[in-house]
């Protein structure tokens, strides 16, 4: 049981909307296992407010706080420091707080990669992989995945100049391997024929819009390992669609751990307690 006293230290999640979070249950859960005196909140912030919010939060006994959708650009310009990889990525998904002083990170590239990888026993290293979404968890994904082998990354999105952008980020910043595709278009089917994985990145499916579907269900093909990082519902309807016609699939919870498991190490400097936190969402899940 959680005690608040003088001496708590408060962590935050900074994003609009947020009643869809698992985040706060998940990182209670490992604050209570690890006998931290710490307690995690939802923050909802409307954009402008966002400078506000955060400077305040900085003379507050915060100890830091994570970023969602759709925030995790914009937060930069209120930091102090940035992390090298947050800054090649640029995209911040946490943010540690030391003497008034905040530092951005990003953990998001390396919590879906490290979920993928244990969760379907495969390496994303010499993949044709098609990102939906040109967002910051798209930004940080495709990213780290060109820092890790992948052989070409399509980036897809409805508007074709955001994905341009990301895509020549990716080339000019790592290694020339992504290339840009609309949503709605002919190259879209040229890009699926050569590609092994799908991530949607974007918010298409999340609660409570959960009968929409960020790709036609007749381009997936049985050969894709089909990834959503929309944790809320467990499985979206992409995943469903995708799993109906035999697809491998990984939904977005496994991200969300492997993600709030390395924010907990940052915040606190102690080995995250992973099964609590797998544990604390399952629950939810299942009720």
């Amino acid at each position: 049981m959680i005690t608040i006293d003088t001496k708590t230290k408060i962590i935050g999640l900074l994003g609009y909307p947020l009643t869809h979070s698992f985040s706060p249950v998940m990182q209670n859960s490992a604050f209570e296992k690890a006998d931290l005196n710490n307690i995690y909140i939802p923050i909802e912030v409307i954009a402008d407010d966002l400078g506000h919010v955060v400077q305040g939060i900085s003379k507050m006994n915060f100890g830091g706080f994570n970023v969602t959708i759709p925030y995790k650009i914009k937060i930069i310009k209120y930091l102090d420091e940035i992390d090298k990889l947050a800054r090649i990525i640029g995209a911040v998904n946490v943010v540690t707080i030391e003497d008034g002083q905040m530092k951005g990170y990003n953990t998001d590239g390396s919590g879906f990669l490290r979920s993928f990888e244990i969760e379907t026993g495969e390496t994303t290293e010499g993949k044709t992989i098609l990102i939906i979404g040109s967002g910051g968890a798209a930004r940080a994904i495709s990213m780290t995945l060109a820092m890790n082998g992948a052989k070409k990354i399509y980036i897809c999105n409805r508007t074709l100049e955001r994905a341009v952008v990301l895509a020549e980020d990716i080339n000019n910043s790592i290694k020339k391997c992504a290339f840009p595709v609309a949503l709605l278009s002919r190259d879209l089917n040229d890009a699926l024929r050569d590609t092994d994985i799908i991530i949607n990145t974007s918010s298409i499916g999340m609660y409570p819009d959960v009968d929409v579907m960020p790709l036609d269900r007749g381009l997936l093909e049985k050969k894709f390992i089909v990834c959503d990082i929309v944790y809320n519902p467990y499985r979206t309807k992409l995943l469903e669609e995708a799993e109906n016609i035999g697809c491998r699939t990984l939904s977005g919870i496994h991200m969300l751990v492997y993600q709030g498991a390395e924010s907990f190490r940052l915040w606190t400097g102690k080995e995250p307690p992973v099964k609590t936190m797998f544990d604390a969402i399952s629950e939810i899940l299942t009720k």
